[in-house]
């Protein structure tokens, strides 16, 4: 009896982790529609004012819940420090890159630059962590490299806003790796590190339109903009902690695939054919690291549930 309440509880966490997860990646692969809707704003301006907002309503629930105050309001030392603060210059570059990309019609290097993400920290882990690839992580990489550089050399550029996006945010999760503090608190503090820069930046340079001041919609889409940023990690906390790493590896590639949509699609950004097939390699090498992961988390299952019982019997 005990059994099958627990697993039903299981079972009705992992679902809820599941939605939590999906509403996340949703969220995320509709974001440049949002942003579009102040695209008359500089990216930096807007950047920084997602910096201020999202500060701003992450200090207030860190001042608020009690668990978070004890975690967030005292002193963490020098290294810690040290950690957030690279973490904040690599996740402001990284908005900065993704809302440069929504306001100048390039959502699709937006959405390469999440599609290559995973494959880039791959890599970082090889160069910085000194990690060997297996055989399906070279093959992805190798794919991904090619529809890079189809892209590149055949007329359409070096995607250097996707390469920006993409490196900005494994070098974030690398740091990350290191990082002490909760989601919540850990955001509040690299947001809080960067607030300085962007408020003084927004004094200095007050966002307007052809010169004139933002209208009233426009204000409260940017002060929304801070839930906006707070919503999706909140939703993807909770699924962090309920869903297998496995399964969120996958569910990770949903918001590309939406940002891909909306910036071809919904947006009508072209596509032309070498950035389809560009898009072609890169989205093989995503597949085969997908199936990769798949194929070694069935080998480690079996061994690992031996393993257990190996222990249960001693």
């Amino acid at each position: 009896m005990t059994t099958s309440h627990n697993d039903e509880s299981d079972s009705r966490s992992f679902r809820i982790g599941v939605v939590c997860a999906l509403l996340a990646h949703v969220c995320w692969g509709f974001f440049p529609l949002y942003w579009r809707m102040v695209g008359s704003v500089s990216s930096f301006s807007l950047t920084a004012h997602r910096v201020v907002w999202s500060f701003l309503i992450l200090a207030t629930l860190c001042t608020i819940v009690p668990r978070l105050r004890r975690s967030f309001w005292k002193w963490h030392g020098r290294r810690t420090l040290a950690i957030y603060a690279t973490a904040a210059v690599m996740i402001g570059i990284n908005w900065l890159a993704f809302l440069y990309a929504v306001g100048t019609d390039r959502v699709l290097q937006a959405s390469l630059g999440y599609y290559i993400n995973p494959l880039v920290n791959v890599l970082l882990g090889v160069v910085i962590l000194h990690e060997r690839l297996r055989v399906p992580q070279r093959v992805a990489v190798v794919l991904a490299a090619i529809g890079v550089g189809v892209m590149a050399v055949a007329g359409e550029g070096v995607p250097w806003i996707a390469l920006t996006m993409a490196l900005s945010f494994g070098l974030y999760g690398l740091l990350k790796k290191k990082a002490t503090l909760g989601p919540f608190e850990g955001l509040a503090m690299e947001t809080g590190i960067l607030f300085p820069f962007a408020a003084t930046y927004l004094c200095l340079a007050p966002p307007s339109v052809d010169g004139q001041p933002l209208s009233t919609a426009t204000w409260i889409l940017l002060v929304c903009g801070g839930a906006i940023t707070i919503t999706p990690l909140a939703l993807f906390a909770v699924a962090a902690k309920r869903v297998p790493l496995s399964t969120i590896g996958i569910l990770q590639y949903i918001g590309p695939t939406l940002q891909w949509i909306v910036g071809a699609i919904v947006l009508g950004e072209p596509v032309s054919t070498t950035k389809f097939i560009g898009f072609a390699f890169v989205w093989a090498g995503v597949l085969v690291f997908i199936a990769g992961d798949h194929v070694l988390n069935r080998i480690r299952r079996p061994t690992a549930n031996h393993e257990t019982q190996l222990e249960y019997d001693r």
